[in-house]
């Protein structure tokens, strides 16, 4: 009797997986166009959209380890459909807001949660349990590549609805528009989990998180997502209101978001094409030297649109290019059976990083009137960020069967 349990084919899996990512990742990478439209109609201050945001990113990543933990038992489908329906609620009521306490609980609460079951990790899960060991880091490049697209297609178009219907409209739009992913979530049912039963597997849950954190290659893997999760996200959503108080139009924010989202379509791709060949902790070490010295030069020359296009390109480069490198090392260390949760855990402590990216960024412009501070941070995290990752390994962990 064959016990080798079915999979979905590749091509189905890349293609449904990436075209959900991009949407999901599109809408995300958009937030910060918002804060000036919303802060300033509503009478709010920038730390208090900053915190939304930041909320946001803390649920993405607390949520991202139960969602991790239901995939792996039941597959991601059921996850992906309740995620999927609670991201347009979360938009549309984000939409709605009336106080910051409101907005918290829509952007923050609601997106954030919902984020956990539409994006990398889950998809990642998908994709390390249906494509061989020998094409996932490629598998994982082409699916961050999505993500990226996304951002290159969705940012701008987020931009021009804000111009032409305004910000509440723009976002119930988008709300309508997650929805649509509903019928290509079928495309990620897993025949494995057909039965609600999941595979067998040799660890316990706890057997697994005991091993991890207990590894101290996961633990500079963790340390490292960090500084990556402050990196983006301070930028991402802080860019656009640093550009404006440069005296820059609106529209070259939108375009820089737009040129990061493009370039990060080939550098992700590229890292996960290279982590097949090369030493995946010198990529990561690379990645994160490569960003200290952009950051350096972009704030050390005049702030003008030919600057800021400049950095955005050399930044998108390298924007999510630490994703499927980062989640490639853990399938290839502890395997495929908890590999959502483990990119769940690795997930949150980017999230607490993103988190703090973004509150510090408001936090600081608010006391100071600059964002000077964060910057200098940022090239200093990335000299952190570049040392840790070199010791890591990412040959498979040694274990002792464990006995049923």
């Amino acid at each position: 009797m064959n016990t080798t349990p079915r999979t979905l084919p590749l091509w189905q899996v890349l293609i449904c997986g990436a075209v959900i990512v991009s949407l999901a990742m599109g809408i995300r990478h958009g937030f910060g166009l918002w804060m000036q439209p919303m802060t300033q109609e509503m009478g709010w201050g920038r730390e208090d959209f900053a915190t939304a945001i930041g909320i946001q990113n803390i649920c993405w990543g607390l949520f991202g380890i139960f969602s991790g933990m239901l995939a792996d038992r039941f597959g991601a489908f059921r996850v992906m459909v309740v995620s999927a329906l609670v991201y347009a609620a979360g938009l549309w009521g984000m939409a709605n807001a009336t106080s910051p306490t409101w907005l918290a609980l829509t952007a923050g609460v609601m997106v954030g949660a919902a984020q956990a079951g539409t994006t990398f990790a889950i998809v990642f899960g998908i994709i390390g349990r249906n494509i061989p060991a020998e094409k996932r880091s490629w598998a994982m490049g082409v699916v961050s590549s999505a993500g990226s697209f996304g951002q290159f297609l969705l940012v701008p178009s987020s931009s021009y609805l804000i111009q032409q219907i305004g910000w509440h409209q723009a976002l119930v739009v988008l709300a309508i528009t997650m929805l649509m992913v509903m019928p290509l979530l079928l495309g990620l049912r897993e025949p494995a989990f057909a039965d609600g039963k999941a595979p067998v597997r040799q660890q316990s849950i706890f057997q697994a998180l005991r091993e991890a954190f207990g590894y101290r290659s996961f633990q500079l893997l963790m340390a490292g997502y960090f500084v990556c999760g402050f990196q983006v996200v301070f930028i991402g959503v802080h860019m656009p209101s640093f550009l404006k108080d440069q005296g820059l139009d609106p529209q070259v924010a939108g375009t820089a978001l737009a040129l990061i989202g493009l370039f990060n379509i080939f550098g992700t791709y590229a890292a996960g094409s290279l982590g097949q060949y090369l030493p995946k902790n010198l990529i990561l070490t690379g990645i994160y030297v490569a960003r200290g010295v952009f950051i350096s030069l972009f704030i050390s020359m005049p702030i003008t649109p030919t600057s800021v296009y400049l950095f955005s390109a050399a930044m998108g480069l390298l924007w999510l290019s630490t994703v499927p490198v980062t989640n490639a090392v853990i399938a290839q260390i502890f395997g495929i059976s908890h590999l959502s949760m483990l990119s769940g855990f690795v997930f949150l402590s980017h999230q607490f990083g993103s988190y703090l990216g973004v509150w510090l960024g408001g936090w600081v412009y608010d006391r100071t009137g600059s964002y000077d501070l964060v910057w200098y941070g940022c090239i200093a995290l990335s000299v952190f960020a570049a040392l840790i990752n070199l010791p890591v390994r990412e040959q498979p962990i040694l274990r002792r069967e464990v006995l049923a």
